[in-house]
């Protein structure tokens, strides 16, 4: 999907049609040679090491921000570069926040019900990363750093009353994040009513239904898409979705999703049957992770909620977002090799 979605813009930009093909195969080889180690090393370690890999991530973060060292992409400067290719330090801050938080909370859970011993320390750990990233800004990563690890937090048995006055203020600090960017306003008008600024706001979102709407039930063909001749932006990234049901069609997407399910169940068994609270909350937290970037990625797509950059898991381009995933997918084989499934 990423060589028939990018060819026409890679042909164009580098003069090479196999120019992303070429390098998403690399970032995929790293990526499975990471999940075959992951996958050979014990999850306990990484409770061992959770508060260094934590302070790393953190530096990462801050460093990024450093103008000069920081790579400014669609308008975020996210990401930094290593020689030819770069990474994008808020991906490792998710699966760095998801160890961390797993080790606080097998540990402390005891204390989770107190807002003052549990919840809030869990709290100003998870903000202060989400704040770090809105800085750059991601909101798309931060949206689901922050809800990975609210599933973890309500899991483990934080109070429901807590949720709720965590919930109003989000409801504020999520408005004034709005009003304090007007490219955020106009996201918003243009997920509303698209077709009101259908060459500016709302151009993304309309050529995203413009390629899903013709895939009918069984598309028009791999590689036969329209929308990717410069209509869709980027195609190859945030809105392959859009590509894939165009050229695979409602049977091809709805196949795409069965699967993400199948992870997702997979995943949660997992969680339920691993030997300690670690495991648990470790499995749960890293499949979280996946279904919740899943669900932003495709809503955001079909139109179901505002425009915001995210990749869609195992199938957008993207070097640390596919190594990573890979990687916390060997974690989680780990932790399956030891569960009683």
């Amino acid at each position: 999907m990423v060589y028939s979605s990018s060819y026409i813009w890679a042909e164009y930009k580098y003069a090479d049609s196999l120019y992303f093909l070429k390098r998403q195969l690399l970032f995929a080889g790293v990526g499975v040679a990471g999940m075959i180690f992951f996958m050979y090393i014990p999850y306990s370690n990484w409770a061992k090491y959770a508060k260094v890999i934590l302070l790393i991530c953190f530096a990462l973060l801050l460093l990024v921000l450093i103008p000069g060292v920081g790579l400014t992409r669609g308008g975020a400067q996210s990401w930094i570069g290593v020689g030819a290719f770069s990474i994008q330090p808020s991906e490792f801050m998710k699966l760095g926040l998801i160890i961390f938080l797993s080790v606080f909370l097998s540990t402390n859970q005891k204390y989770i019900t107190s807002f003052k011993k549990g919840f809030f320390p869990a709290l100003i750990l998870v903000f202060t990363a989400f704040g770090l990233i809105m800085l750059q800004p991601d909101l798309g990563t931060g949206m689901v750093l922050v809800l990975t690890c609210m599933i973890m937090i309500f899991v483990s048995g934080a109070r429901i009353s807590h949720f709720v006055g965590l919930g109003v203020l989000g409801l504020i600090g999520f408005a004034l994040l709005i009003i304090s960017a007007p490219y955020r306003i106009s996201r918003i008008t243009a997920f509303l009513n698209p077709w009101e600024d259908p060459l500016g706001d709302g151009f993304q979102i309309i050529q995203s239904l413009y390629a899903i709407g013709p895939g009918g039930l069984m598309g028009v063909g791999l590689g036969n898409s329209l929308q990717k001749y410069f209509y869709l932006p980027e195609p190859q990234t945030d809105f392959i979705f859009a590509i894939l049901g165009e050229e695979l069609g409602f049977i091809g997407g709805s196949i795409l999703l069965i699967l993400f399910v199948l992870l997702f169940w997979r995943g949660v068994r997992v969680a339920i049957e691993a030997p300690d609270a670690f495991g648990r909350f470790l499995a749960l937290g890293i499949v979280s992770m996946l279904t919740v970037q899943v669900m932003i990625n495709i809503s955001v797509v079909i139109g179901l909620i505002p425009v915001t950059g995210i990749t869609l898991p195992f199938l957008s381009y993207g070097g640390s977002s596919l190594t990573l995933t890979l990687c916390s997918v060997g974690i989680l084989l780990n932790i399956s090799r030891s569960a009683k499934l």
